[in-house]
């Protein structure tokens, strides 16, 4: 189990890395006005972009199972929540992953269809976009109430140094206001994901490189 926490590191960061690079390559496609007109064309784009979020999905829930008999030492029910909400968000991302597949097909026919039928596709296209966003923010959401029950424990049992513990807090109580806010249609930019990125870079790094402090037990 001491290795637990150094493959959980290491797949905190590269859950990190492959979402950064596969939204960087969605992101652009179905931010284009003409998105359906450019999704089949440029699907290997697509394609690639999609298979790393997937690879993220797979993390996170790769992530629970590594710290769930760790943590349930220390808060047995947080711990509960911990797991089951990077399930959920590992689902829900695995189900937002599928939408711009679904895109593909639909810009295919889009190209082939007559201009009758254009706003049939661009509607449907539209509706499966919003879809798409909602999904994420509410994964977003689920993976800020688990995360925040994660930093609970580690900051009561001083699994890490209590200052990360905090930027954790910080950072996670910004990306649910950030999430929240996003779905009410108020969303004020990517400042609010900020905190959570620090934490999410300093946090495995550290206990890559010095594990968990498995001899504290604190009290307080």
């Amino acid at each position: 189990m001491d290795k637990f926490p150094r493959v959980a590191g290491a797949l905190f960061l590269v859950s990190t890395g492959a979402y950064m690079f596969g939204n960087g390559l969605l992101d652009p496609m179905l931010s284009r006005a003409d998105f359906l007109a450019n999704l089949y064309p440029d699907r290997t784009t697509v394609f690639s972009g999609t298979l790393l979020v997937l690879i993220n999905a797979m993390a996170v829930a790769a992530i629970a199972m590594l710290l769930f008999p760790i943590l349930k030492k220390h808060n047995e029910a947080f711990a509960l929540g911990y797991f089951g909400s990077r399930i959920m968000e590992s689902a829900l991302l695995t189900i937002s992953a599928i939408i711009p597949l679904v895109l593909i097909t639909l810009g295919k026919n889009y190209i082939s269809a007559g201009a009758a039928q254009d706003s049939f596709y661009e509607m449907t296209g539209k509706l499966l976009l919003e879809a798409h966003a909602l999904l994420f923010q509410m994964s977003m959401i689920v993976l800020s109430l688990g995360s925040l029950l994660l930093c609970h424990v580690l900051y009561r049992s001083r699994l890490v140094p209590r200052f990360l513990s905090i930027i954790g807090f910080i950072g996670y109580s910004a990306l649910l206001a950030n999430s929240c806010l996003a779905i009410l249609g108020r969303e004020i930019g990517s400042v609010l994901y900020v905190p959570g990125a620090i934490f999410e870079i300093m946090f495995p790094v550290w206990i890559i490189v010095k594990g968990f402090n498995f001899q504290h037990r604190s009290r307080d």
